[in-house]
């Protein structure tokens, strides 16, 4: 399978370690990687998990809670996020409900980059992921 599967227990750890790599190796501080997040509401899992194979790389991360995807693309900014939900799009030819952000642009902290995720995605599509309270903190 490309990608590599974690589970939603272990997002916030996973996060936490794609920041530690990227202080340690980037000295740019550029886009780093980036969390794409997607909604697979409404399609086979089967179909989704043929998706993962075909579009994400070996060393891509996935994180899901049921329809809610997460994708940690290291090494990948925004231009290069969006050509993979681009493919998704195309491979279920449909538009999904997605979300973007990059480290360290749109977060220093991995509780930033998912309150800033969960106020996005609230705002965008008017849809709660909930899933991400037990790890944001709300800044305000």
């Amino acid at each position: 399978m490309a990608g590599i599967h974690f589970s939603f227990d272990n997002f916030k750890q996973l996060m936490d370690l794609n920041i530690g790599i990227s202080e340690r190796l980037d000295e740019n501080r550029a886009e780093s990687f980036t969390l794409l997040y997607c909604d697979f509401s409404g399609l086979d899992q089967d179909v989704v998990d043929a998706s993962l194979m075909d579009i994400l790389r070996t060393s891509d991360s996935i994180v899901n809670h049921g329809k809610d995807h997460f994708f940690v693309l290291p090494y990948t900014d925004k231009y290069g996020a969006e050509i993979v939900k681009k493919m998704f799009d195309e491979f279920f030819a449909k538009f999904l409900n997605s979300f973007l952000l990059s480290y360290p642009v749109d977060g220093e902290t991995t509780e930033e980059i998912f309150a800033t995720m969960q106020d996005s995605v609230s705002l965008f599509y008017k849809q709660d992921l909930e899933c991400l309270d037990r790890f944001a903190k709300k800044y305000e």
